[in-house]
């Protein structure tokens, strides 16, 4: 793989910031997901390595043919992506709004901003106890820790993208006579939308990152569960098989987030 160099004599590919061919990056990127493959499968043949503690990939890819045609593995995927979604979905439609208000005025910010980051700081697994005292065990105890886990950080983050507006736009607006509702309408809020999306992109990794602690709590389904359960019986197989297809679920879903801005803001795909 060669790079035709630029003026300097430096390659686009070690050129900060500087877009590369398309075919350089999916190669690039196929090395990066294989390599440690490579490594894994490598580890895991050498002799007196235990099965137990080191299944090799295809050992992984057995247990997870066994899971999907005899245990149940697609209803344990839908019912984990819906907590996940349910949990960031309700996240979202608390913290954009809250989050705009706290960006946009300092009276909001100083009332609420050291509170949420006074809280962001507890794990959310220490509110198992109290979820399961004031929601119960049922599902929505789940989303409730998932929520958790999330709503805080993404008020913050979608505050600072509010903040980042330049103020000059704000005041232009404010010049033109503009009100403050028109200003958060048609200025603020478009302006902050690229930055918005890639907020609600980066929290949606976060949800999936409490999926085994939100099933915790009295679960009987779900992948989370499901990795925690082969812990017990010491199933190590079926624990790497799940925490893999939690990464490629948050795989496909991320690059679902990455579409959909190059698709709404093409006018950044190159710096994106």
């Amino acid at each position: 793989m060669s790079a035709r160099k630029r003026p300097g004599g430096v390659s686009p590919l070690w050129q900060i910031r500087t877009a590369i061919d398309p075919r350089h990056y999916w190669v690039l990127a196929l090395c990066g997901l294989v390599a440690p493959l490579l490594g894994w499968s490598l580890a895991s043949s050498l002799d007196g390595v235990d099965k137990v503690f080191l299944p090799g990939p295809a050992d992984v890819l057995t247990r997870m043919w066994t899971w999907a045609s005899e245990d149940g593995l697609p209803a344990d995927v839908a019912i984990s992506t819906w907590r996940v979604v349910a949990g960031w979905a309700l996240s979202a439609a608390i913290a954009l709004p809250l989050g705009l208000f706290i960006g946009s005025y300092r009276s909001v910010q100083a009332l609420l901003e050291p509170l949420t980051d006074f809280i962001r700081y507890m794990p959310a697994v220490a509110f198992i106890p109290l979820v399961m005292l004031w929601v119960g065990i049922e599902e929505g105890s789940k989303i409730a820790i998932i929520f958790i886990g999330t709503f805080f950080q993404m008020v913050l983050m979608v505050a600072e993208d509010v903040r980042r507006v330049p103020l000059a736009q704000i005041e232009a607006a404010q010049t033109m006579g503009a009100s403050r509702g028109e200003i958060l309408e048609r200025v603020i809020v478009p302006s902050a939308k690229p930055a918005l999306l890639d907020t609600l992109r980066v929290t949606m990794g976060w949800a999936w990152t409490y999926l085994v602690v939100a099933e915790l709590v009295a679960a009987n389904s779900g992948l989370g569960y499901a990795v925690l359960k082969a812990q017990r019986f010491l199933q190590t197989d079926k624990i790497f098989a799940g925490i893999l297809l939690i990464g490629l679920i948050g795989l496909v879903i991320d690059q679902g987030f990455r579409l959909a801005h190059r698709k709404a803001f093409p006018y950044l795909a190159g710096r994106h």
